[in-house]
């Protein structure tokens, strides 16, 4: 087993319509605004970024995004993830009762050297740590949305 490989799966019940969420989900330079983790989103070129993000632990990790897939039609968003984190990030938006449901789907390698390092002892920790993160990102989105 390579101790420094991550997949993720969140599902996020929200109460916008599929449309709405997409197209908040879409606009990465506003993530800030409403999940408090992500500190910071610097666009390159429109499809092409820079993003940093930190969680209960005490370290930034930052991280290029480049647009692999913006699919409206099937409400898919998707992105390649170079930098501390290499790998991919999709989000799926589909309608859900009278909302939406959200799922945001992540396969990386970690390239941190501090987590590399600490990949066994940190592993449930890590995790943890994105669990809190996906937790706090859905809460933000729900109360953006009942702004909106």
């Amino acid at each position: 087993m390579d101790w420094s490989h991550y997949r993720f799966v969140s599902v996020w019940d929200l109460p916008g319509p599929p449309d709405t969420v997409y197209e908040i989900l879409g606009r990465p330079d506003d993530y800030p605004r409403w999940w408090p983790q992500v500190r910071e989103v610097t666009s390159d070129d429109g499809t092409t970024g820079t993003t940093r993000i930190r969680s209960l632990l005490p370290y930034d990790l930052v991280m290029t995004v480049r647009e692999r897939r913006r699919d409206p039609a099937a409400r898919v968003l998707e992105a390649a993830l170079g930098g501390d984190l290499v790998g991919w990030a999709r989000w799926t938006v589909t309608a859900h009762g009278s909302g939406s449901r959200a799922t945001y789907e992540q396969e990386v390698q970690v390239h941190r050297r501090l987590m590399r390092l600490l990949a066994v002892p940190g592993r449930a920790v890590f995790r943890a740590n994105h669990a809190l993160m996906m937790r706090a990102g859905r809460r933000g989105l729900t109360a953006w949305l009942e702004g909106v």
